[in-house]
């Protein structure tokens, strides 16, 4: 059986992009000293995000990949974090873009909630 597991983020600045997934979304960091990523994980489960230092050469933020988070209240989401966007509604569900600090792509969707009493 095959999974998908996690997704990496090449980041100029880690620092800053762990300081993002932990506050923005709950991420919590798990740092081994021998090993170039970091790990950043939910306590509620879900995808893993490896963090990994971008090399000089890699251009930021063009948008190939972007990261979805599932959130049943996107207008709340907002509020309360107002580096996203104008909320987007269509049928069924809502949802608001942003980008990390180094410019990746990411979204808060209701989409996972849709259809769902």
């Amino acid at each position: 059986m095959t999974v998908f597991g996690r997704v990496v983020i090449y980041a100029k600045d880690v620092e800053a992009s762990i300081a993002f997934y932990e506050e923005t979304f709950g991420f919590v960091a798990l740092r081994d000293p021998t090993d170039r990523i970091v790990e950043l994980n939910h306590p509620d489960g879900g995808g893993v995000i490896n963090l990994h230092k971008a090399a000089k050469s890699q251009k930021m933020g063009q948008v190939l990949v972007k990261l979805v988070f599932d959130v049943a209240d996107v207008e709340a989401f907002v509020a309360a974090h107002p580096k996203f966007g104008a909320i987007h509604r269509v049928p069924g569900y809502e949802f608001s873009n942003g980008k990390d600090p180094s410019g990746n792509s990411v979204s808060v969707s209701s989409r996972a909630f849709r259809n769902k009493v």
